[in-house]
């Protein structure tokens, strides 16, 4: 959970680098609190067809946009390639695989462009 909070502290911070286990924590619980939002939406009947959103899914997806922008420019400082990189998700289908290869890859093992070595463990 603490990786999650780490991200939303930095919600704004385009800057620097996120290992590997920052990003996918935040993207597991972006997971977690969606489908339980969703359910909890299904169940109370704020499910907007058009949208295919509820009304917490919506408010909670409108509020986690740029952190999870945020943290995917930094999952790619990591890997020691621009935050640019992250538009290649606007290419059909490709840009999605490609992006998703990108954020499993290791990070770089020295100071990079970006910053140095994030720490392995938070404090």
């Amino acid at each position: 959970m603490s990786w999650y909070f780490n991200v939303l502290k930095n919600y704004a911070t385009f800057s620097g680098r996120a290992r590997r286990k920052e990003y996918w924590m935040f993207v597991l619980f972006n997971v977690i609190a969606s489908f339980i939002l969703g359910f909890i939406d299904g169940i109370t009947g704020t499910i907007s067809p058009e949208f295919g959103l509820g009304l917490l899914s919506g408010i909670y997806t409108l509020a986690i946009i740029i952190p999870s922008l945020a943290v995917t420019v930094r999952r790619l400082h990591d890997t020691n390639r621009s935050g640019g990189w992250f538009f290649i998700i606007l290419i059909p289908f490709v840009g999605a695989i490609v992006l998703f290869v990108f954020s499993l890859l290791d990070s770089d093992s020295e100071e990079n462009q970006y910053g140095p070595v994030p720490a392995l463990e938070l404090k």
